[in-house]
């Protein structure tokens, strides 16, 4: 048996009307997103290149007072376990902790 293909099904008007709506909101969106890139202007670039100096920030200068405080318990006090090693995982783990807050604040803030 063959098919015909010039028989197709009609279009719902209400499948139609879905499919308008939801073009519509798209098309609402991205002019939108659009009028907000520009109303920013370079700022993105800056915001963007102030987040990694941030991040670069917050996580080194813990990381480094962690390791500094660790070098100096290990020189003046003597342990079995490395309080280097230690704080330097603290120092991490603050560090990243304290990026991942203000990129949250920033984040919000916008």
């Amino acid at each position: 048996m063959t098919h015909n293909n010039s028989e197709q099904k009609p279009i719902k008007k209400q499948n139609l009307t879905d499919l308008w709506r939801s073009f519509q909101k798209e098309v609402d969106r991205k002019s939108s997103q659009k009028i907000r890139a520009k109303q920013e202007g370079d700022r993105s670039l800056w915001f963007g290149l102030g987040m990694y100096g941030l991040v670069g920030w917050s996580i080194s200068i813990p990381t480094v007072l962690g390791v500094a405080l660790g070098v100096w318990i290990d020189t003046n006090f003597s342990s079995r376990y490395s309080w280097t090693l230690m704080m330097l995982f603290l120092g991490l783990f603050l560090g990243c902790w304290n990026a991942w807050y203000w990129i949250q604040r920033a984040i919000r803030e916008d």
